[in-house]
């Protein structure tokens, strides 16, 4: 059956053709499996729950009839604004607007975030623009230029929010800078979802083609109820397609956690056991309560687009596992720096176990792809990744990075793999951070530096050692079969292209000082493009070596349990003084000829320029397989398919098929080549 929904409908439809419901809200209480809700354009100031789970054989599908022309907004137009003096403007909105969630109490909070960000839940927009918000009406008054934004200029445009306790009202102040807030559109989030269910387990959802916008979602850490403006809210079997996703005030999707009353957010709440104790004890939980295959995750987020939210575009912790996130573009995350704290990024994933992410296009965000403990069995795949560290001129300012840290295209931290990271193209000054073992990097085009190598894997302790043990789990299971420390390495190099780029000099004075672990940590800052960090690992041959005549118990104490692992290399390419490691094997390294690595955008459509062409031996790489990278060392599971198929890398960036292997993400290389569009 197909219900319809038309905002410009009078209250009294029935959901039929000719009697359409005016919300959206109504079809979701009377959807049953099989059924449609189909929604004409407007603009649908509701927050829509699926009362009932459609069936993997029969979903429930909500479709907009026009792309991007059906509206979901947790926002309501403020329109009654009174100029308090200059730029600066006042509105008095009853407290009766909000319900039982007021977004201007609520102070966003929880694990891993910098509790030093004072900031509401709440937003103002100006012409579907998030202005910033400050701590006091002399702030609103007298603006201070944010040094930390990506756009310092409308940073200037700044709210402040307080109670009228008499009035029982929320009282908002705000500098507009010379426009009037009664001409222009201006708006507040006032509901903390757009398409989420208030209840577990309603699974098989389709959301297509809507836009989805401005929710005032709560911080969303690991060992936290985990909500996004969109979610399946832990269940199985969403597909959230052709959706432009936008302004949320901290997640976008989310893929996550459900509701555990003692574990939520109990770092925060209890502080006497730190984060990664109350982490591990949070997925034990999740393991006796019903997180398995058979009922979570499996979940599809494709052709979005996904921007302009505080915290990430993307997260997910144990409910994303066995998920596919593929063709998305998600940009522009956390620009405001108006949040800080650990679990920012494009796309942030705790478990993302059996998770493919492929074709993406993921630019300009404070950190591109953060893939945090268990990467077990997950692909990184297809995807274009640039401009995710510190892009403009004005953030290159030694206290901005110190505040603002320097952000990364990947990374991937305390995990035991096999992780698996292929035909990327990845731009940004810092490649990959790998403070994690078990990682498979394959024909991918690397413009910038692998750091963190031996670092911040430890939880911080200031004399004492503090190793985080993180779980392994069951191959293409959520089972776990162990936790264990992070070694390093575990590492397979074949078929990359490194190309060093120029570096600001500032950030070379950072990894100068970072060389010494007692300094930081976290991340040695390395900028040298290259497999250089790993200098000094075994090869497998030394490994094994370390067990000669080890006979178990009764054997001479020796270190050969906690040494680092191997690192295993070839076919890789070094460009413009980009390092190979030391025991590299059948690489080249080109110091003679400069190449250029530009990207260039025009109408939508994205173009590498470059001259490897000349100096890329074309179809003189060896073809890489699963039986090439072998298992991950801790899980002992192989590289492979998550249905177990080996995995034979005979396919390019684009999908084409290659007989002849060519190192680096193309079959065949050209001096401009249409990377995204």
């Amino acid at each position: 059956m197909t219900l319809y929904v038309n905002a410009d409908a009078g209250s009294a439809g029935s959901g039929t053709a000719d009697h359409p419901f005016s919300t959206i809200s109504e079809a979701a209480r009377l959807a049953r499996p099989g059924d449609e809700v189909l929604v004409f354009p407007g603009i649908y100031r509701e927050e829509v729950i699926p009362a009932t789970a459609g069936t993997e054989e029969a979903r429930i599908t909500y479709r907009s009839a026009e792309k991007g022309k059906a509206v979901i907004t947790g926002a309501e137009p403020v329109r009654d604004w009174k100029r308090v003096e200059g730029n600066v403007w006042k509105c008095v909105i009853p407290n009766s607007l909000f319900g039982d969630y007021n977004p201007y109490t609520t102070l966003v909070s929880g694990d891993w975030f910098i509790a030093s960000f004072i900031a509401h839940t709440g937003e103002v927009y100006l012409n579907d623009k998030a202005m910033y918000e400050v701590t006091s009406l002399d702030l609103v008054k007298q603006p201070v230029r944010s040094e930390l934004s990506w756009d310092p200029d409308f940073s200037m445009y700044t709210w402040y929010t307080e109670q009228d306790k008499d009035g029982d009202a929320t009282v908002i102040y705000a500098n507009f800078q010379g426009s009037d807030p009664c001409r222009e559109c201006v708006e507040i989030n006032v509901r903390r979802h757009c398409f989420y269910p208030d209840q577990e387990g309603i699974g098989f959802i389709t959301l297509s083609g809507f836009t989805v916008t401005k929710a005032a979602t709560q911080w969303a850490p690991p060992t936290a109820y985990q909500e996004g403006m969109i979610g399946p809210h832990w269940s199985k079997g969403w597909i959230i397609e052709d959706c432009e996703i936008s302004h949320s005030k901290c997640s976008g999707i989310s893929l996550g956690k459900y509701l555990q009353p003692r574990n939520d957010n109990k770092w925060l709440k209890w502080k006497f056991k730190d984060g990664t104790q109350t982490e591990r004890e949070c997925i034990c939980l999740a393991q006796t309560e019903g997180w398995t295959k058979e009922r979570i995750g499996s979940h599809i987020v494709r052709r979005c687009d996904i921007h302009d939210c505080g915290q990430t575009g993307i997260v997910g912790h144990l409910g994303g596992v066995f998920s596919v996130i593929e063709d998305n573009h998600i940009h522009h995350i956390n620009n405001r720096q108006n949040l800080a704290g650990a679990e920012i990024g494009g796309i942030k994933m705790h478990a993302a176990i059996d998770v493919i992410i492929r074709r993406n296009h993921i630019h300009n965000c404070t950190r591109g792809l953060w893939l945090d403990w268990q990467a077990q069995g997950t692909r990184v795949t297809q995807n274009l990744f640039h401009d995710n560290t510190l892009p403009f001129d004005h953030l290159m300012k030694e206290q901005v990075i110190r505040d603002q840290g320097m952000g990364e295209d990947i990374f991937i931290e305390v995990s035991h793999g096999p992780t698996l990271v292929d035909h990327n193209i990845l731009l940004s000054t810092r490649s990959l951070k790998l403070a994690t073992q078990g990682v498979a990097v394959v024909h991918n085009l690397i413009g910038g530096s692998l750091t963190a190598v031996m670092r911040g894997t430890n939880n911080g302790a200031k004399t004492l050692t503090s190793p985080r043990y993180t779980p392994y789990h069951v191959p293409h299971r959520t089972e776990i079969s162990g936790f264990m420390t992070i070694l390093h390495g575990d590492m397979r190099f074949y078929n990359n292209i490194f190309v060093q780029q120029k570096v600001n000099p500032i950030l070379y004075r950072f990894a100068e000082e970072s060389r010494d672990p007692a300094v930081s940590q976290w991340d040695d800052n390395n900028i040298t493009v290259g497999t250089k960090p790993y200098d000094g690992f075994p090869t497998y041959e030394e490994w094994v070596k370390e067990f000669d005549g080890y006979c178990g118990m009764g054997s001479k104490p020796s270190d050969r349990y906690y040494r680092t692992l191997p690192v295993w290399t070839g076919g890789n390419y070094y460009f413009n003084g980009a390092l190979p490691c030391d025991q590299e094997e059948a690489y080249t390294e080109d110091r003679q000829h400069a190449i250029e690595l530009k990207l260039t955008e025009e109408n939508g459509v994205w173009k590498l320029c470059t001259n490897l062409k000349d100096y890329i031996e074309e179809g003189q790489a060896d073809m890489i397989n699963s039986e090439t990278l072998g298992m991950a060392f801790e899980p002992e599971q192989r590289y492979e398919n998550p249905d177990g198929t080996d995995i034979v890398f005979n396919e390019d960036y684009f999908g084409r098929s290659q007989e002849a292997v060519t190192a680096g993400p193309f079959a065949q290389w050209q001096d401009k080549i249409k990377v995204a569009e």
